[in-house]
């Protein structure tokens, strides 16, 4: 059944938010009639791609939910430096082809964790994209065990690193995430 929503601009993969679009809600698989329910790695990867709507770099939309024992620990997009003003606002700070205002969204979801004083030693993390190499060592320093990801992002010396040191990546590219773009309508709501 389609429904309107409120988003912002369709963005490689990322729901509209600040535009209008037509959405349909992707019905449960049935088996035997009765409703399949989402896995964890479904339900805790729809609210990272919630969190990102949250992001203030246009140049891409990421967010990422840390996880242990089935529980929420933090939570993370990118977004400028506390108390900064964001790309929204002010426009991209480029270096190296790459926007250095931001701090990326997997760096947040640490950095909110040891600012609550939430230990995430043997949790996972659920990314709406692969972390890069900055964000991967961070990963990995903090004791996180497995990396969700959505889509595949820039570093491919992710996968040999995590294998050599025991962390599982899962990706979940391929992975509905229950809503499905059908019309796109560029009126500014």
């Amino acid at each position: 059944m389609p429904i309107t929503a409120i988003g912002a601009k369709e963005q490689e993969g990322t729901p509209c938010r600040g535009w209008a679009c037509t959405v349909n809600v992707i019905p449960m698989s049935t088996e035997g009639g009765a409703r399949r329910r989402v896995s964890w790695d479904e339900y805790f990867m729809n609210i990272a791609h919630e969190v990102a709507t949250r992001a203030t770099c246009d140049r891409k939309h990421v967010g990422a939910v840390i996880v242990r024992d089935k529980s929420i620990l933090a939570t993370g997009y990118n977004g400028s430096i506390r108390g900064l003003p964001h790309c929204d606002d002010e426009g991209h700070l480029i270096e190296d082809g790459h926007c250095v205002r931001t701090v990326h969204a997997e760096a947040n979801a640490i950095v909110q964790a040891a600012r609550n004083g939430m230990r995430i030693d043997g949790s996972a993390i659920y990314v709406t994209a692969s972390p890069c190499w900055g964000c991967f060592r961070l990963i990995a320093n903090a004791g996180i065990v497995k990396i969700v990801f959505g889509e595949f992002y820039r570093d491919p010396k992710i996968f040999d690193v995590s294998q050599r040191i025991g962390i599982e990546l899962v990706d979940f590219s391929s992975q509905r995430i229950g809503i499905e773009l059908v019309e796109f309508s560029k009126t500014t709501l």
